[in-house]
């Protein structure tokens, strides 16, 4: 059964959150501020966390700081604004979706199922698109059976890339998740590490997908429609 944590501090939302994830086949607890949700975050495992911004003690950008400081656990930004570069912000910070109040309750679950479908699983760390095999136990990277020698970096990279399909990370977002926040170069590392990348990969036309440069925000793996 998916286990979610839904953090808010209206008590009016968390509960009409939960009940209708109940009615979904889903267990959800409920945090009412920062500091309970990294409380409840430590102490259980969860499969997703939905994840106020605007909230006390800390604030839900922070929240998710820390929690990317420890765990990959999918996270779901909820919030009353939606400014372009605060969705940017919250992607940057390490969440996996990010959707404006007021949303409806069936498109809110659609999104839940959207996040958990495109995460890799601890117990099967593989992900397989068309002709792309990538396999996070050995760090192997196949394309229609043949293995392509890439470096640490650039598996990790198509890695996530292709564990999101059709999802822009941000030169910040890639450098966060493949480097770390404690790494402190210029965000184009991302840009010559990508250009190995594509470098090394079959000819566009033997592949099934392709990594995508969005003009001025980062990057994105798309699959190819046959022609």
């Amino acid at each position: 059964m998916t286990k979610l944590l839904i953090v808010d501090d209206n008590e009016q939302i968390t509960e009409i959150v939960r009940s209708f994830a109940e009615k979904e086949g889903m267990s959800a607890d409920i945090a009412s501020d920062g500091r309970e949700a990294l409380e409840r975050f430590r102490e259980q495992s969860y499969d997703l966390i939905l994840l106020d911004v605007m909230m006390p003690e800390p604030d839900g950008y922070q929240v998710l700081r820390r929690i990317r400081q420890e765990s990959q656990v999918p996270v779901i930004l909820l919030t009353a604004r939606g400014e372009d570069y605060e969705r940017i912000m919250g992607l940057d910070y390490g969440a996996d979706d990010y959707i404006v109040k007021p949303f409806s309750l069936g498109e809110l679950m659609a999104r839940i199922r959207a996040v958990l479908r495109r995460m890799p699983g601890s117990a099967e760390p593989k992900v397989e698109l068309g002709n792309l095999v990538l396999d996070l136990d050995s760090y192997e990277c196949q394309v229609n059976g043949e293995t392509i020698p890439l470096t640490v970096k650039e598996f990790a990279i198509l890695y996530l890339l292709a564990g999101h399909v059709g999802r822009v990370f941000t030169r910040d977002a890639i450098l966060d998740r493949v480097w770390g926040d404690d790494y402190y170069g210029d965000a184009r590392t991302v840009d010559s590490h990508i250009t190995r990348l594509r470098a090394k990969l079959p000819a566009r036309e033997l592949r099934q997908w392709d990594i995508v440069t969005v003009r001025g925000v980062g990057y994105k793996l798309e699959k190819m429609s046959a022609e």
